[in-house]
């Protein structure tokens, strides 16, 4: 049996058939004798609209109510995707960070993760549920919501794939993988089996927005093997993990790839 980590960002879940397609998944790595640990960012651009309606009441609110605002979208992904697993007819239980023992520090907005009580986490998937856990967020030593900024919800995967030790995490995006460039700008941009964490944080410097950074730092530091895999098809991503020799001088090429 091993312990699967699978995060579904906005596009995934942005509608009732994409959660259900998403559940779909869940489901399939269930039932294929693994523990699952689900992680769900908010809705399509729903953080965006809910900031939108923030600075519409008030020009300058303040970061510790933006947190309580922007920690809903994700909290009502994780409840609806619980429920189409529950559709499916398959055990799960959903949580918000708070719920699942996340403490961050006190900075608004862009809080960083500083411990993880999993004990809750463990307690149910010892009674064989499927644990759906609201990504972005948790709550500081006062108890006060807090959010992990852009792409917190890839952060939050990786941290509790760290933290238990997960066999892989699986970050589903709306990508297939990831590309030695823009394949939306050059053509001629191949899609990469593996990539190293060095490299993929070379090319998030140079402008790459694959995977949240924090996220990948802290996959590096615990050595997590992360997947970036499509949530539209079947096809197994690209693999992150320590060094790749066939990335040598690929990386470099980002910012010139018809470069000899």
């Amino acid at each position: 049996m091993q312990l699967i980590v699978q995060k579904f960002g906005g596009t995934s879940v942005a509608d009732a058939t994409r959660i259900k397609y998403a559940a779909e998944r869940v489901t399939n790595t269930f039932s294929e004798g693994n523990q699952v640990i689900v992680i769900v960012s908010a809705r399509g651009k729903m953080t965006d609209e809910l900031l939108e309606l923030a600075f519409e009441i008030n020009k300058k609110p303040s970061t510790r109510e933006l947190d309580m605002l922007l920690s809903t979208g994700e909290q009502m992904s994780c409840a609806l995707m619980a429920m189409a697993i529950h559709s499916l007819g398959f055990p799960a239980v959903s949580f918000s960070g708070r719920q699942i023992g996340i403490t961050t520090d006190s900075i608004h907005t862009k809080a960083r993760i500083v411990n993880i009580d999993a004990k809750r986490i463990l307690e149910e998937l010892s009674n064989n549920k499927i644990v759906v856990i609201a990504g972005y967020q948790g709550v500081d030593e006062n108890d006060n919501i807090t959010t992990l900024g852009r792409g917190g919800s890839d952060t939050t995967a990786v941290a509790i794939a760290a933290h238990l030790k997960a066999d892989m995490c699986d970050i589903f995006t709306d990508v297939d993988g990831v590309y030695t460039s823009d394949p939306r700008i050059v053509p001629e941009a191949r899609k990469l089996t593996k990539i190293s964490y060095d490299e993929i944080l070379e090319l998030a410097s140079l402008g790459a927005q694959v995977l949240n950074v924090r996220s990948i730092e802290v996959a590096k530091k615990y050595n997590v093997p992360l997947r970036v895999r499509p949530s539209f098809n079947d096809g197994l991503g690209t693999l992150i993990c320590r060094e790749v020799s066939e990335m040598e001088n690929i990386v470099r090429k980002w910012c010139n790839p018809y470069k000899k």
